[in-house]
């Protein structure tokens, strides 16, 4: 079938920021001349905030990749940036939806007023952590709380449409977060560590928790999220079953994290997403949940924000 593509979180725009390279081609995992086949595509393009960045310095990474993002935009057709869902509605074949999000509030400086400039820039989703502690609360490897200012921020994340994300999130901040709000979450890019028990998985209690909510969760490809041993390709479709059988049909996405991690051997970037897609379809699962998970979920889902 021709492949329809919405995937949640990659770091490419983050890695070609950092090294000067073009977003529209390059050698990296993901550039857009790659996906321009795909019948429709829409990639989320991650600002990701180091551990060690803070302040300042966090505005700043956050401010210059937006701009590249918009740059690139500019002097390419085929990449049009999706800041509401008319925008959504606007994608035609042939162009790459690009939607801003960021990888750990740390981007914010313990500011809602800079919260609210990153939503003006076209945020549309972030992670509240990276795997260490920041202004908002805990990450996977450092379990603090959800602070005083990360209660403000959640609620005002809620309150402007912009998508909270607890991939990274520790599972105190996790729990917190979801006893602070009442509308969805997502996962952007995290594994069942039911079958890979690495921190950054999510239990069963907690994929369960964001499908009551009705939110979403992306399938990362990461081998040390995928697998004990040497992680395939096929490792990808074992999380999805896991999860389908949890009731996640209408839950599930794809969550690459393209140029955020080592990739295994069978899945080198996005030219191999529509070898994946016949992956799903040769273990049996049926069409239109493949479309689900590799498309119409995240759309929906962003589109009715």
């Amino acid at each position: 079938m021709a492949l329809k593509l919405f995937d949640l979180h990659c770091d490419t725009l983050t890695e070609c920021f950092r090294t000067g390279k073009s977003l529209i081609r390059n050698d990296l995992h993901l550039d857009i001349r790659r996906g321009l086949g795909f019948e429709r595509w829409v990639q989320c393009f991650a600002v990701w905030i180091p551990d060690e960045v803070r302040g300042d310095e966090a505005v700043s990474l956050f401010e210059g990749a937006a701009d590249l993002l918009e740059r690139e935009a500019a002097r390419c057709p085929a990449l049009r940036l999706i800041r509401s869902s008319a925008d959504l509605d606007a994608l035609r074949p042939g162009e790459c939806g690009a939607v801003l999000t960021v990888e750990s509030g740390a981007a914010a400086a313990g500011s809602l007023e800079r919260l609210s400039g990153m939503v003006r820039r076209g945020v549309r989703m972030m992670t509240l952590t990276w795997n260490g502690e920041n202004e908002l609360g805990g990450g996977v490897r450092a379990p603090g709380p959800l602070t005083p200012f990360g209660r403000e921020a959640v609620r005002e994340m809620e309150r402007l449409g912009v998508i909270i994300d607890l991939s990274h999130a520790s599972e105190r901040l996790f729990y917190a977060v979801a006893e602070e709000t009442s509308g969805p979450l997502a996962a952007s890019h995290s594994d069942a560590r039911a079958l890979c028990p690495h921190p950054r998985n999510l239990t069963d209690e907690q994929f369960c928790l964001i499908r009551d909510r009705g939110g979403l969760v992306g399938l990362n490809f990461a081998p040390p999220f995928l697998s004990k041993g040497k992680a395939r390709r096929g490792d990808v479709w074992r999380h999805a079953e896991h999860f389908l059988a949890l009731g996640g049909e209408n839950v599930l996405a794809m969550g690459s994290d393209f140029d955020g991690t080592d990739l295994p051997e069978d899945l080198r970037g996005v030219g191999d997403m529509e070898a994946l897609c016949e992956d799903f379809l040769r273990h049996g699962c049926p069409e239109d949940v493949v479309r689900r998970i590799f498309f119409e979920n995240a759309y929906n889902f962003f589109h009715s924000l």
